[in-house]
């Protein structure tokens, strides 16, 4: 089950409307995987969006802090705004012009301008885990949670980790 209550911020609408299932399997076919049921129905509510709860801790340190990745936004299941799973900065992006590993779907960004990203990771079989990408460490892979409601879950707010 999924919270998505105060994951975003009240200050930005959704990047898109909600998607139709005709949509959803659009992009499923685009991008030749199967979204997670989860992240299907996190963007039915909200498509998409900056994020209130921005910080999702990591078991080991990264670019970003000693315990936690900041995450910015979630793209769209879509294709008109930029960040969206099809649109113009969507993961196919991520692969062709930043060079990203292709383990799956990137579909959250961080504060670093590109430099980090988070990522659906297909490598096993299941469901997919989110991983942090960091190019800045040789696109380090670091497992964020088993799954995509797992890690919704586990975002809070920046400023609950800052100094901790």
């Amino acid at each position: 089950m999924i919270e998505p209550s105060g994951l975003f911020s009240p200050d930005y609408p959704p990047f898109e409307a909600p998607p139709d299932d005709d949509l959803v399997r659009s992009i499923e076919a685009e991008l030749g995987l199967r979204l997670p049921p989860a992240y299907i129905a996190v963007a039915r509510i909200h498509n998409g969006g900056y994020l209130a709860r921005s910080a999702h801790p990591a078991d080991t340190q990264t670019t970003w802090a000693a315990d936690h990745v900041a995450v910015t936004s979630l793209a769209a299941i879509g294709r008109t705004a930029d960040f969206s799973l099809g649109g113009e900065t969507g993961s196919r992006f991520w692969l062709q012009e930043w060079g990203y590993p292709d383990i799956g779907i990137y579909f959250a960004d961080c504060p670093s301008a590109g430099h980090d990203m988070i990522a659906l990771d297909y490598r096993n079989s299941g469901e997919p885990s989110v991983v942090h990408v960091d190019s800045e460490a040789g696109y380090r892979i670091t497992t964020l949670a088993p799954d995509f409601a797992t890690f919704v879950n586990g975002l809070v707010r920046e400023a609950d980790l800052d100094g901790q």
